[in-house]
Parts: C-alpha cells; sequence; structure tokens
C-alpha cells in the first residue's frame, strides 16, 4: 500500500472516531440557521420578547445557554498539566506566539482589509465596524474544547494538548480584554470596557472556577472514571446549547440574512484565510524548531481554531443579537468544523515531509 493510501485511510478511521457532533456540526449550524431564519419569520414578537430579558446588559436567556456550552466544556482542563509544560517548550513557544500575538492582529487586518475595503461595497455600509468588531471577537480567544478531537486526528501528544489549553485559559482570564479592547480601539469602534469586562467575568472566570470546582469533587468522589462519565452525559447538553443559541441568533437575525445573503459568504473569506495562513505558521515554525509532529499537529491546529462559544456570548453583550459583530462569530461556527477537517488532511498528509525536516534540525 502506498504511503499516500495508508495516509487517507488513517485520516478517515480517526473521522470515524469523531462523535456525532463533531462529525457533523456543519450540518447542525445549517439546520439552525433554516430554524431560526424560519422561526423568526413566523413568531418575531417572541424573539423580540427574549431579546428584552437583559439584566446589566446581559441577555438571560443567552447567558444560561453559554454556560451549558462552556462549563462542560472547561470541566476537560487540567491545570495540573501547566506543570509539564516544560517537556514541550518549543511547541508551547510557538503555539503561544500564534494565539496571541499574530492571530488577533491578522484576524483584525484582514477585517480591515476584506470587509472595510475590498468587500465594502457589497455590504450594509451601517454594519462594516460591527462585523469586524465580530470577527477580532472570534480571533481573539484560542479553542478550548474542540481542539481535543482535533489533537486526536492528529496523533497529537495528549500531553502537551492539556499543558497547551490550560496555559491559554490561564492567560485567557488576564489577557481577552486588554487584546479585544487594542484592536477594536484601533479599528475606531468605542469600546464598551464595562460590558467588556463584564464579559470576561460573565463568560471565562466564572465558568473557568466553577468547571474546575466541580472537576477536582468528580475527581475526589469518583476518580477518572466518574469525570469521564459526566462528561459523556454533559455532551448532548452542550450541542442543545449551542444549537438552541444559533436558532435565537438566527430567528434576530433572519431579516437581515435573506436580504443580503452574499454577507455570509464574504464574513467567511477572512475567517478562512486567517485558519490556513495561521496553522500553517505554526507547523512551519514547529518544524524548524525541531518539534515532534506529535505537538506540530496540535499546535497548527490550536493556533488556528478559535473560542467560539465565547465569541458569540461576547458579541452578543457588546453590540446585541442584531448586531454584525454576532452574525461574524456565528458564521466562524459554520466554517470551523470542515476548515479544521482539512487542516488535519494537510498535517497528516504531510508527515514524512515533516519528520524529515523536523529530523535534520534536531540532529544539529
Amino acid at each position: 500500500m502506498s504511503p499516500s493510501v495508508q495516509a487517507e485511510a488513517a485520516i478517515q478511521s480517526r473521522k470515524a472516531a469523531m462523535g456525532m457532533f463533531e462529525r457533523y456540526l456543519t450540518l447542525w449550524v445549517a439546520l439552525c440557521i433554516v430554524a431560526g431564519i424560519a422561526l423568526g419569520a413566523v413568531m418575531p414578537g417572541f424573539f423580540q420578547a427574549l431579546g428584552r430579558l437583559e439584566v446589566a446588559q446581559v441577555n438571560i436567556p443567552v447567558a444560561a445557554l453559554i454556560w451549558l456550552m462552556i462549563v462542560p466544556m472547561l470541566l476537560r482542563v487540567d491545570f495540573v498539566a501547566m506543570g509539564r509544560v516544560a517537556q514541550h517548550w518549543r511547541g508551547i513557544a510557538v503555539t503561544l506566539g500564534i494565539n496571541w500575538l499574530v492571530k488577533p492582529f491578522s484576524m483584525a487586518l484582514l477585517g480591515w482589509l476584506f470587509i472595510g475595503w475590498l468587500f465594502r461595497p457589497w455590504l450594509p455600509e451601517g454594519q462594516i465596524d460591527s462585523y469586524i468588531a465580530g470577527l477580532i471577537l472570534l480571533a481573539a480567544a484560542p479553542c478550548t474544547a474542540m481542539v481535543f478531537v482535533w489533537s486526536r486526528l492528529t496523533d497529537g501528544e495528549p500531553n502537551f494538548t492539556l499543558s497547551q489549553v490550560a496555559l491559554n485559559d490561564a492567560i485567557m482570564v488576564v489577557a481577552f480584554a486588554p487584546v479585544v479592547g487594542l484592536l477594536l480601539g484601533l479599528s475606531a469602534i468605542t469600546v464598551p470596557w464595562d460590558t467588556l469586562l463584564l464579559s470576561v467575568g460573565l463568560y471565562i472566570i466564572v465558568p473557568l472556577v466553577a468547571a474546575q470546582i466541580w472537576r477536582r469533587s468528580l475527581l475526589a468522589s469518583g476518580g477518572e472514571a466518574a469525570l469521564q462519565r459526566r462528561l459523556k452525559a454533559l455532551n448532548p447538553v452542550s450541542l442543545v446549547a449551542l444549537l438552541t443559541t444559533l436558532v435565537l441568533l438566527f430567528g434576530f437575525q433572519g431579516q437581515q440574512i435573506l436580504a443580503q445573503p452574499l454577507v455570509i459568504l464574504l464574513l467567511a473569506v477572512p475567517i478562512l484565510i486567517q485558519v490556513y495562513f495561521n496553522a500553517g505558521l505554526a507547523y512551519l515554525l514547529n518544524r524548524q524548531c525541531g518539534s515532534a509532529h506529535s505537538i506540530a499537529g496540535p499546535s497548527a491546529l490550536i493556533g488556528a481554531s478559535n473560542f467560539f462559544e465565547l465569541a458569540v456570548a461576547a458579541a452578543i453583550n457588546l453590540f446585541g443579537f442584531e448586531s454584525g459583530a454576532a452574525l461574524a462569530t456565528v458564521v466562524g461556527v459554520l466554517v470551523e468544523v470542515p476548515v479544521m477537517l482539512s487542516v488535519v488532511h494537510i498535517v497528516m498528509r504531510t508527515r514524512s515531509w515533516y519528520d524529515r525536516g523536523a529530523g535534520r534540525v534536531a540532529v544539529h
């Protein structure tokens, strides 16, 4: 059997191991778009009533749904793994650099270039800044949950993935608001700092602390087996919460989307470019550093993927249900899975090429 055939067989077997949520996320999102638009047209009063259920600029239904999404995902994070960071310091350094020094700024640049300039004639003028803000929010936080799936598909080193995710989550507590505030300020968008800081507390700090307390309780009472049983039971809850949130979003966005379906396609362009750019950069830098392929694979995927649950929540809090920012973050959800699977395919197809180059660097 040729190497290319073996690689293809390996990729297909790994994809088959994914759960139904991960494998068909794009389909579920597409169905929620249709359902949301239809329900928004049939029951506009219902969605408007939901939109008015706010306390301190926080929409209560959305806050509850976001928590149901985020807490089970954060339950997977093991901060003890941060003690193993030194074992894979090259890969950790590359991924941190991509996540915090490259990705948010490259997305802001792509947003200004495509949305603010090239595509401006085909987009509603009043939403241009809001679209750019949504793209910035999407790129400002590295993914937490789905990277465990991507790491498994690329034969990633589990300890590296755990320590990288734990470190990113710790950094996100203090870096998300300043990075977003800086880039929104550079985009000439007024930064509502009180709302932004509230979003950080509500959707990062509080669920992170709650998840860690819950995790320790489960491990203390039943060990790793109890934790895994609870995670398995919570997976459908996270899925339902995500899909329900999307139905609400598109219930509010429906008329705008039907009037201008081209908006979805145009917003996807900078998202696609930044995913491939950041994944490729992380992959090549790891090769130059001599990192093993089991480090470079998850590093590339972590460097490219986004914490879209947080982005959606922050966009709603900062700009509202009907904003272009909320729509831009949802487009990120729509394209994430097929694009990331294509990155997995590239990473696994080029493994022999990667090992030859990384091996030479390691020897020297």
